[in-house]
């Protein structure tokens, strides 16, 4: 029989000689991903394998993760759609392996996807379907037939009761009359149907022709089942014959109208009329106040049963802060012009249609009182000329518009109509609610100082336009940029001065705008008004480079075509470059060229490139494009270090950083060993081996040696090795075994990469000591019933939330929480021990444990051609308590990632029982016990005898809701290729 060590020296040849990994990518491994989710499903579909679907209730915590593996370690990306298309989470990427939700919305719900990816292959992707289920609260409204309108409500008549509910999955409706539940078959009084179009959320009772017995208690009850926990809701309406009172409101518990004891017990009691609502209001339709008057407008109910309540709001803004609301009664304080509108009074009582009554509220004003000078429009002239028409025009902002008051002055005295001069209100030409005075064939008399004056009844003050001057010397106006003011530059964060000079008379208003940008200026307008022409910019950014226009303005001066130009607007800044760090490793006596690019600034031509080397100034440059450049001609030890390029513009510079450098890269350590431990009892010593690949080895001069330094943790005195390189290519496994380490220290231990250039980047790593086992004995029985502290060899998982405990009867703790867990170990004897998880405080839903088996070898069976065996694992589980989580067993093989093999949630008894899972295995590989706990603390869970050995499983177990799967590289499977077989058969017989 062959040593431990040559069997593992043969098994290693073995895997090294394989096709697969002559390729380069040996160790290296493709990124694999799992989704788990932290807590619960409320409907378990995980066995759906077309669809994941996790159920969850709104308002609860949604904890998604994913469980990656592979070499080097995945980074993972989360995304989502088929969600609401303004949930932020659909923009935003997640960069973590554990997605959490706190109060997760009903919007959430949809497809979320992980992806995990380590550059080794084809990313993996993996996605699940989240479904967020809510029930609301029921909303009933009753009708009468449309087309009888005499006598009282309920007496011969026909009504219909509509119950609507917003829910997922879709909710069940049940009526009932009184207790009995309303069937349409059964009572040919009653009809129950969905009306068109409302897609299931809504059921109509409809009562024909009303009879003695359907004067009663009309209850809608909805309900999803009880999924997720989400309890039966109703209302209820109370149906007389005597009075044609009603009563109407949310049941409860106490009123024994549904049966439900996860219903709400919340009496929502009122005293009604079964009638629809009626309004009255205390003022009119349209209501004009005065700016400051204190208004108060009472909205009364007339009618309706049960009493609806009038409520108030405003259209299209919120209620005024200077308002009060008080039942029917609104009254605005100092009301302003700002609070005009609409405001709407509106009465509900689920009896018919909603009562609603609207007030146009308008408070006087006046603002922007603007005047125009149009010359002949007939001629199209731009000059005032005599004997031809000329029209001034008058217009104010003003509530309300039509009844705003005109009067026109001549040198302060009033206009009166003549046949040569027109005044009116109703131009076609003019803006509504403008004036015009018109004067027919032009003389010299005409020529004066004119002016407009606007009133408005009831508004204490007036507003008057500026003096209109008609004379020989008003002219139209002109508009110019001065040539040295036609492009501006200035620096950012500095004041910039626009001008465009205007002349005539009188002078018009200048508008600005910018031309080549979508947006306005930086306080949002898009159009600046000046009155000299002079735009000033304070503090200006990059963003407001571009091209500005002035315009004329037609108001207050010539409605003629305006007047135009424009200015050039450029605001240096100082440069931005990349790279702003880059990490250069290049083979000895290489060349190695350094650019520094000037992504964008202004000027945008560098000015100066001044280069260090090690902060000593390298050349100092002159450079008149938008990059600097700089070549190392070989490379060497005197050459490695820290470059810096610093590239100015004359407004500010911005630095390249450069590290070069002939070192190797640091190692990556490959955590999955074939045999972690094997130890010497008589000497106390125990042995590891070291694994790991090099990172882009072929950036830099080939790796020939590797320095190892290791020692015990947290002291001093380091031993030394060298471990020579025979085949350096990417994801080539590098293996040193380390020899006499004392039992139990940890040993940190570093390796470093050397080449022609020297040491390269070191990489550490803590080595810790565990118990080693015997692989399974293909015949005798291997079961492990954790009665020794050692746990056979099992450790804790130092990832996971918490940790299993080893208990037994005479251990337990007394205060232990009831009605979970188990008393006794399987044997059912006080002194047997079981492993076990505590589900109370502090742990909460999600939270994991997990419990790893030694590593177990591998043998090939004897067979032509060889053929990897199968193993049974078989073991005893105890899940019992309402708030149970998930058990899952995972098989972990050398250079894989966890696989999970068996899975099973919520309570299963008070009693141990039977799992069984045949696999086979075609490498070493351990077994993890997980269990992931639920959301409260009877949520204990236990295993016991577990048992690993050669052959099969008896047929007559199974497992009780899983069956075992073992992993598709796991699993029995066959290889082509010549080579393989070779291979396979020279083990073989080295074996023997």
């Amino acid at each position: 029989m062959l040593g431990v060590g040559r069997m593992e020296m043969l098994w290693i040849l073995f895997l090294s000689l394989l096709p697969g990994r002559s390729r380069g990518q040996g160790a290296y491994a493709a990124a694999q991903a799992q989704i788990i989710h932290g807590s619960q499903a409320c409907v378990d579909n995980n066995d759906n394998v077309s669809e994941r679907v996790y159920t969850i209730r709104e308002g609860d915590t949604l904890v998604l993760q994913c469980l990656v593996n592979g070499h080097p370690r995945p980074q993972v990306r989360w995304t989502k759609t088929a969600g609401s298309a303004s949930e932020k989470f659909q923009e935003t990427s997640i960069y973590n392996e554990t997605l959490r939700i706190e109060k997760v919305q009903r919007m959430q719900g949809g497809r979320y996807y992980c992806k995990a990816d380590n550059g080794v292959g084809v990313p993996a992707i993996k996605s699940i379907r989240v479904d967020v289920q809510y029930l609301d609260e029921p909303i009933l409204t009753v009708h009468q037939t449309i087309s009888d309108v005499r006598g009282s409500f309920y007496q011969e008549k026909t009504v219909f009761l509509r119950c609507t509910v917003s829910s997922n999955p879709p909710a069940r409706f049940i009526w009932k009359r009184a207790t009995e539940t309303l069937s349409q078959s059964q009572d040919n009084g009653v009809d129950i149907y969905e009306p068109l179009y409302t897609q299931g959320e809504t059921k109509v009772l409809k009562l024909k022709n009303l009879r003695p017995q359907d004067y009663a208690n009309y209850t809608c009850q909805v309900s999803v089942r009880n999924v997720c926990g989400i309890p039966d809701k109703s209302i209820t309406f109370r149906l007389t014959n005597k009075t044609g009172a009603a009563w109407w409101g949310r049941a409860g518990d106490d009123t024994m109208v549904y049966r439900s004891k996860r219903s709400i017990p919340s009496p929502l009691w009122l005293k009604t009329e079964a009638a629809p609502p009626n309004l009255k209001l205390s003022v009119n339709e349209t209501l004009v106040v005065n700016p400051g008057d204190n208004v108060t407008m009472q909205c009364s109910v007339t009618g309706g049963d049960p009493t609806p309540k009038a409520v108030w709001s405003h259209s299209p803004n919120p209620m005024p802060p200077n308002s009060v609301s008080r039942g029917g009664n609104l009254t605005i304080w100092n009301i302003r012009p700002q609070d005009s509108g609409y405001y709407n009074c509106t009465a509900i009582n689920n009896v018919g249609n909603p009562a609603k009554k609207m007030v146009n509220v308008l408070v006087r004003s006046m603002r922007n009182l603007t005047y125009q000078i149009t010359p002949d429009g007939i001629k199209e002239s731009e000059t005032i000329q005599l004997t031809q028409e000329l029209k001034l025009s008058c217009h104010v902002d003003a509530v309300p518009q039509d009844k705003v008051q005109y009067t026109w002055f001549k040198n302060q005295k009033v206009v009166k109509e003549t046949n040569r001069i027109v005044l009116s209100r109703n131009d076609p030409e003019l803006p509504p609610g403008s004036s015009s005075l018109e004067i027919l064939e032009l003389r010299f008399t005409d020529y004066g100082i004119y002016m407009c004056e606007a009133t408005l009844p009831n508004l204490p003050f007036t507003l008057k336009s500026g003096d209109i001057n008609i004379s020989t010397e008003t002219v139209p106006p002109s508009l110019s940029v001065p040539k040295e003011r036609a492009v501006i530059t200035v620096r950012e964060g500095s004041l910039a001065e626009l001008v465009c000079e205007v002349r005539g008379k009188p002078l018009p208003p200048i508008l600005w705008t910018r031309v080549d940008k979508e947006g306005g200026f930086p306080s949002g307008e898009m159009v600046v008004e000046t009155p000299d022409g002079r735009l000033r910019l304070e503090n200006v950014t990059r963003e407001m480079s571009g091209t500005y226009k002035c315009q004329t303005a037609r108001y207050n001066g010539f409605n003629i075509r305006p007047r135009e130009a424009t200015v050039q607007l450029n605001v240096q800044f100082s440069p931005v470059v990349e790279p702003k760090f880059l990490d250069i490793r290049q083979a000895m006596r290489r060349s190695v060229s350094l650019r520094c690019n000037m992504l964008k600034g202004s000027p945008v031509k560098v000015a100066t490139a001044v280069w260090r080397f090690n902060r000593n100034l390298l050349v100092p440059s002159v450079e008149q494009q938008e990059f600097s450049e700089y070549k190392i001609p070989s490379m060497s030890q005197e050459s490695s270090g820290t470059y810096e390029c610093n590239i100015s513009n004359d407004v500010g510079s911005d630095t390249c950083v450069f590290q070069v450098t002939g070192k190797a890269f640091s190692p990556e350590f490959y955590y999955d060993t074939l045999n972690p431990t094997e130890s010497n009892k008589q000497s106390r010593n125990y042995s590891y081996l070291i694994q790991w690949t090099q990172k882009d080895p072929s950036a830099v001069d080939p790796v020939t040696k590797y320095r190892l330094d290791w020692k015990p943790a947290n002291t001093k005195g380091t031993s030394t090795a060298t471990v020579e390189v025979k085949d350096m290519r990417k994801g080539v496994l590098q293996r040193y075994r380390l020899t006499d380490l004392k039992i139990p220290q940890s040993y940190e231990v570093k390796v470093t990469p050397i080449t022609a250039f020297g040491l390269g980047d070191p990489a550490s790593r803590i080595v810790r000591y565990t118990e080693p086992i015997n692989y399974p004995n293909p015949t005798a029985d291997n079961t492990c019933s954790f009665d020794d502290e050692k746990l056979c060899g099992f450790v804790q998982d130092k990832d996971d939330t918490f940790d299993w405990i080893r208990q037994s009867l005479k251990t337990k703790d007394p205060k232990r929480t009831v009605n979970t867990g188990p008393e006794k170990d399987n044997g059912g004897t006080e002194e047997g021990f079981f492993m076990f998880i505590e589900a109370s405080l502090p742990r909460k839903a999600g939270d994991r444990a997990r419990l790893i088996s030694p590593m177990y070898n591998v043998t090939m069976t004897k067979m032509k051609p060889p053929k990897a065996p199968s193993y049974c694992i078989s073991f005893y589980y105890h899940m019992w308590g309402r708030h149970i989580g998930r058990l899952n067993v995972l098989l972990r093989a050398f250079n894989t990632g966890d696989m999970q093999l068996w899975s099973l949630n919520g309570d299963n008894g008070n009693k141990w029982q039977l799992a069984n899972i045949q696999i086979n295995p075609t490498r070493p590989f351990q077994v993890i016990f997980e269990c992931i706990t639920g959301n409260g603390m009877e949520g204990d869970m236990a295993i016991d005898d577990v048992t690993i050995k050669r052959g099969e499983c008896p047929k007559r177990i199974s497992s009780p809701q899983k069956p075992a799967a073992p992993p598709g590289n796991l699993a029995r499977h066959s290889h082509s290729g010549s080579l393989y077989w070779l291979l396979t058969f020279f083990l073989f017989v080295l074996l023997r």
